[in-house]
């Protein structure tokens, strides 16, 4: 028996529930992490990777904020890219390629070494709840958990159903149980739920495929990491390799459609749009001759293989007749076919900005369960959960990012007051202010929030202060720094730039599309300044030098919309006596509570017309 009262239960040891328990226990609180099964603590349940567009972003936001993702996934890393590097900064992502069981050790390590986490194995089928306030948990061995306050973040687990073909198999992953009893409480307590639908592609062995049928894909030159701390660099890497289906696959799986539960009406809920199975592509776009698909390395040593963008539930005969006819796949031994898995979630409208459950107190949700798809977005809310379950318990006041501070920020006000129907995915198109929200200024957004939390260390602020102040003296030097025509032409006609006939401050030619740093570095003087600052402190200056007037601009924004977050709407408004808002936005406002007018605005079917309603009524 359990006599001990935790301050925080997290339920699951996925990405969201590793980043809520750390996060809870590093601020202070008796945490306890309770898992089904200890050995998956940390798992790369899909892709053997982490970042990627926007979700990149997230990762240096969890690392800023003195989460683990980032660290873990430098000390894992097998090949580092930045994506979309010939885009603006604000689209630069970065993403590594991780040993899959590297990563899962990494996180179980570091976890076991945090102070005030203990861990407990079972699967929690029931939540202790008096007087609409959770009090604890209870085990499917009967055991119960007392504790302040409990986050739940149970991923795919809750009535999980996998499907292969016309196979269905009860379980959260192929090869473990489903978790059950949660959603039934829940929904007799007034939450509302649904189905999702994820998938995930054959595992096959590396040593049958032809690689030199395929295109090979190497790491950057000059690899950089996720992490603001010193975590290790890549100096060897591990390449990935492109090959394509083509008519002759597509045909073959075309045969296995009627057998396919997404087909003949076995599946019913929604999977995710951003990443369909590979028969959801055939059938969607139907006049492309090929797709595209990723041969990823699962580690250093292992010889197993992710197959990205080979997501299927058909027959496995199917699958693995279909393989056989993509380039470099003839020989292919599969380890384990493709499968799709439907579970239980729960609208993210039914929570608050702190990932607080609105109809019980002190229960928040982290995760799949919010109906987010992906490990980054995962991580994020769990680590948001983590710090806010806390700060409750310990009646200090709530931690919540507003839209212009972090994609972790967009995420979850895109949750709360949108909610969602489909598996959520992040995307830099998501968020209004994305120029500010770069991957290269994270720890200059979010350190001292979390040094002020107790999360991030007097070394991190301490690295953080120190890259502000020297991109602010080279920013300085450049802005003072005087050019005459005979220097800078010669860089200028060289670039397709329009030459000058007079001297002009270094920095003036830098806001120039086709003038960079590297470039100016020819001049002896800049080249001797330039060579005293890390390639970060480079970057810096020279990204707040060339897109000031955009930064400006969405800096001015940002104060209107702060005027508008600071008109609260008073609690359990009553939006029925305002007869002049359209019908529309008196239920949909009714339904969320927004509380303040800036969330009002965003809510889908709520217009411009309405909000004015609601600033006239409050007075302003």
């Amino acid at each position: 028996m359990i006599t001990d009262i935790y301050d925080v239960i997290v339920v699951g040891g996925g990405h969201a529930g590793c980043e809520a328990a750390a996060a809870a226990a590093n601020m202070g609180s008796k945490t306890l992490l309770i898992t089904m099964n200890m050995q998956t603590i940390g798992q790369m349940s899909c892709n053997p990777a982490m970042g990627g567009i926007a979700k990149g972003q997230i990762v240096r936001e969890i690392d800023a904020l003195g989460g683990y993702s980032g660290i873990i996934a430098d000390e894992s890393a097998i090949q580092f890219k930045m994506l979309n590097l010939s885009k603006g900064p604000a689209m630069w992502s970065p993403r590594t390629q991780n040993d899959r069981m590297l990563f899962a050790e990494k996180w179980r390590l570091a976890l076991e070494n945090t102070i005030n986490l203990d861990f407990f194995q079972d699967m929690v089928k029931n939540l202790i709840i008096k007087n609409n306030k959770v009090e604890g948990v209870i085990t499917s061995l009967g055991i119960e958990i007392k504790g302040k306050s409990v986050i739940l973040t149970n991923g795919t687990f809750l009535n999980g159903l996998i499907h292969v073909g016309d196979k269905q198999l009860g379980g959260g992953r192929m090869g473990e149980p489903k978790a059950f009893g949660i959603t039934e409480q829940l929904n007799t307590l007034g939450f509302q739920s649904g189905r999702m639908k994820t998938g995930t592609p054959p595992r096959v062995d590396g040593r049958s495929l032809d690689y030199t049928k395929m295109e090979e894909q190497k790491g950057d030159e000059n690899p950089q990491k996720f992490s603001y701390m010193d975590t290790p660099k890549l100096t060897t890497q591990k390449s990935c390799y492109i090959t394509y289906t083509n008519e002759i696959v597509h045909e073959i799986l075309r045969e296995g459609f009627e057998r396919s539960p997404m087909f003949n009406g076995t599946i019913q809920s929604i999977g995710p749009r951003y990443c369909p199975s590979i028969e959801d592509k055939i059938n969607r776009f139907a006049e492309r001759t090929r797709h595209q698909l990723f041969v990823e390395p699962e580690g250093w040593k292992t010889i197993e293989i992710y197959v990205n963008g080979f997501s299927s539930s058909l027959p496995e005969d199917i699958q693995i007749k279909a393989m056989k006819h993509i380039p470099g796949f003839e020989n292919v031994k599969v380890f384990r076919p493709g499968y799709a898995i439907e579970y239980d979630y729960f609208p993210p409208t039914q929570l608050k900005h702190t990932l607080e459950t609105k109809i019980i107190e002190n229960l928040y949700f982290a995760g799949q369960i919010n109906g987010t798809t992906g490990y980054e977005e995962a991580a994020g809310q769990g680590l948001i959960a983590g710090i806010n379950a806390h700060l409750k318990v310990h009646e200090k006041q709530e931690f919540i990012l507003n839209r212009n501070e972090a994609y972790i920020g967009v995420l979850i006000d895109d949750l709360i007051t949108k909610g969602t129907e489909e598996p959520y995915r992040m995307f830099t198109s998501r968020a209004e202010y994305r120029l500010l929200l770069r991957q290269d200024n994270a720890d200059i957004r979010l350190t001292e929030k979390s040094h002020q939390l107790g999360l991030a260390s007097e070394e991190r602020l301490r690295k953080v202060n120190d890259k502000i102040e020297k991109s602010e003296k080279l920013e300085h030097f450049l802005k003072e720094l005087s050019l005459k025509p005979n220097q800078i032409n010669p860089i200028l006609e060289g670039s397709e730039s329009k030459p000058v006939d007079q001297a002009y401050r270094a920095a003036q030619f830098l806001t120039r599309p086709n003038i960079n740093i590297e470039k100016l570095c020819t001049i002896p003087v800049i080249k001797e300044e330039i060579e005293k600052y890390s390639s970060e402190i480079i970057e810096q200056a020279e990204i707040n030098i060339k897109y000031k007037g955009y930064i400006d601009k969405e800096n001015d924004n940002v104060e209107k919309l702060k005027r508008m977050e600071n008109i609260k709407i008073p609690e359990n408004f009553d939006y029925k006596k305002l007869l002049s808002l359209s019908a529309e936005a008196q239920q949909k406002l009714s339904n969320l509570q927004p509380t303040t007018i800036a969330q009002a605005s965003r809510i889908s079917g709520v217009s411009p017309a309405d909000i004015n309603v609601l600033l006239i009524f409050l007075g302003r």
